[in-house]
């Protein structure tokens, strides 16, 4: 039941115009971004090879290109999410699926799962940008591998947490507003930090919630199983929140 609820929901994105807008505007928005920095690597090529230990194509083109995606993406994944639930308690056609003979994990897997596929499409899409430098010079593929599975659990955390407030309001929009702010204050969490010696203990913890501090390492290649971990975490987190809260929706007191 889990694939027949992850392929329904992906028919309907792509059945509606919403999954090829954003499909467009992410390709034309990074396009314009990876041939203007590829543009200024060119510009600059002749200087950087008369510098020792230099940056490459992949730190100067490709890192900033997948960063850009995870910039733009914390936007757009919110919007996909927001009708998750959301729509199906507007539009009174929850009970309908609670009737239905399928496990509330199920629902939760299956509508996640859906959400998953059209981003992995979008993640394919976006690396055919990078990997069509190959035709002309040699890229670090072990950094463009750490990037891009940083960017599929980014999305992944970020579809989970959406998926989950969609859950929490009969109102879509209202659901997308509030995904966006939850993420957004996820990324930027570590921010708030201080140097402060006497604050060095919370400025640990804020630093090891922000979404953006795990995803850092990968963009530059390093590889670490503390902050593959932490996106599982993230990602089961969320999921296991929805399903409690579908249960309570089924069985309301």
């Amino acid at each position: 039941m889990i694939k027949i609820i992850a392929l329904r929901e992906l028919k309907s994105l792509f059945l509606s115009p919403l999954a090829w807008t954003m499909l467009a505007i992410t390709q034309l928005i990074l396009c314009y971004q990876f041939l203007s920095q590829l543009e200024t690597y060119l510009q600059i090529q002749a200087k950087l090879s008369v510098l020792e230990d230099s940056p490459g194509i992949t730190d100067l083109v490709i890192a900033p290109l997948l960063g850009g995606a995870a910039i733009l993406l914390l936007l757009i994944v919110p919007l996909l999410t927001m009708r998750l639930i959301s729509e199906e308690q507007k539009n009174q056609t929850l009970p309908l699926l609670f009737s239905a003979p399928v496990s509330m994990t199920e629902i939760i897997l299956g509508k996640y799962f859906g959400i998953l596929a059209f981003l992995i499409i979008l993640i394919a899409m976006i690396s055919l940008m990078p990997l069509s430098l190959l035709l002309g010079t040699a890229i670090d593929l072990g950094q463009l591998a750490a990037a891009i599975l940083g960017l599929f659990l980014l999305l992944a955390s970020f579809t989970a947490a959406g998926l989950y407030i969609s859950t929490l309001s009969r109102q879509p929009a209202i659901a997308a507003v509030s995904s966006f702010g939850l993420l957004l204050f996820l990324w930027i969490i570590n921010w708030a930090s201080s140097t402060n010696a006497a604050q060095i203990e919370g400025r640990n913890v804020l630093v090891w919630f922000s979404l953006l501090n795990h995803f850092e390492p990968l963009l530059k290649g390093v590889f670490s199983s503390a902050d593959i971990a932490y996106y599982m975490l993230f990602i089961c987190l969320f999921l296991v929140l929805g399903i409690r809260r579908l249960e309570r929706l089924r069985l309301p007191h």
